[in-house]
């Protein structure tokens, strides 16, 4: 596919160009969306959204239950939207338990060790749920101790086996990075419920996604090769291959008449993240100061005309600071442009 071709269609499927009226129907049209950074993750569904949503609007969503956090696949946070947490789980839990066995062999833990964290935090997620820190509280109650990334391998294996959830934001001054876990059979309201779950996430990849390749579904999925194969033929009829190896939506959002050409994404945002092979928005020679580097960070980024053109940070945009911007040898980048981009930011922000 032309590279012209593959930025403007992709910049369409992730609603970056052709947003979607509201946070939730952004969610739902992304399916998933990277959120170890939670700052990060709201603002990913607000530059996908008209207009000009607020952090305390994405926020409303999680209070609402429209949005829940979890560890939905690669053993990452992912937002998603609630109705679809339990059925996107059935698909990636096991392979989630497969790639962690050996660390948490390390850890100790085992069956009987999840029954004790289960019996003792179920009682006290009746009442509105409990912070992180309060969740270890409950565990070392218990005589589990969560040091050593024991307790955040705990809270993901509740979270897998379709216990929990990480829902309403804790109520705080300033920008607040902290939800409260929940019962998800308390805190839901709506399960979906797909004919073919397997065929499905594949679906909802290609919709927010494409143009991409059973590798690139791969990757962000988690899944085996094989299996993702077996997704693309049960999907076969709901995508478009529009050349070999090649899948987009068969319906695509409408481009919006006005957007904007340079866009501010945040970390770890899904334009860049979510693909096998990131050099069709890249240059390979800037992959790495984009990342993952070797702490597993990947850098907020600045977009213009669907390519990685420079890099930013969430605090040093609250303050103005200028971005670093890649040499490219092109056009010159439009600084009004990044300005506008940046602002919107900060705007969202509150500030």
């Amino acid at each position: 596919m032309k590279s012209a071709t593959l930025l403007t269609e992709r910049l369409r499927s992730h609603r970056l160009t052709a947003p979607a009226s509201t946070v939730r129907d952004a969610a739902a049209h992304m399916l998933a969306v990277q959120s170890q950074d939670f700052t990060a993750g709201r603002w990913a569904l607000a530059c996908r959204t008209r207009g000009e949503p607020t952090l305390a609007a994405v926020d409303a969503a999680f209070d609402r239950g429209d949005l829940v956090r979890a560890w939905t696949m690669r053993g990452t946070l992912h937002t998603i939207p609630a109705r679809d947490l339990c059925w996107v789980l059935s698909v990636t839990a096991q392979r989630q338990r497969q790639q962690a066995a050996g660390r948490r062999r390390d850890l100790g833990i085992d069956d009987a060790m999840i029954d004790v964290v289960t019996a003792a935090v179920v009682p006290r997620l009746r009442d509105g749920g409990l912070t992180r820190a309060e969740m270890f509280e409950v565990f070392a109650g218990a005589g589990v101790d969560p040091a050593g990334q024991r307790g955040i391998h705990l809270l993901s294996e509740l979270t897998l086996r379709g216990l929990l959830c990480q829902g309403p934001v804790v109520a705080r001054d300033g920008i607040t990075r902290e939800q409260r876990f929940v019962l998800v059979d308390r805190h839901i309201r709506e399960h979906a419920a797909p004919e073919d779950p397997l065929a499905e996430l594949f679906v909802r990849y290609i919709d927010g996604h494409g143009p991409a390749t059973v590798a690139d579904f791969a990757w962000w999925s988690g899944l085996t090769l094989g299996l993702s194969r077996q997704a693309r033929e049960r999907a076969d009829r709901r995508v478009t291959e529009v050349e070999e190896g090649v899948f987009v939506a068969t319906e695509r959002p409408r481009r919006a008449p006005a957007a904007a050409s340079v866009l501010a994404l945040g970390a770890f945002d899904e334009y860049y993240i979510s693909y096998a092979d990131r050099t069709g928005v890249c240059a390979p020679e800037h992959l790495a100061a984009v990342g993952p580097g070797k702490n597993g960070m990947v850098r907020a980024t600045l977009v213009a005309d669907g390519r990685v053109i420079g890099c930013w940070t969430h605090a040093a945009a609250s303050l103005g600071a200028p971005p670093e911007l890649f040499e490219s040898g092109g056009p010159p980048v439009d600084e009004d442009a990044v300005r506008d981009a940046l602002a919107r930011f900060t705007r969202f922000l509150g500030k």
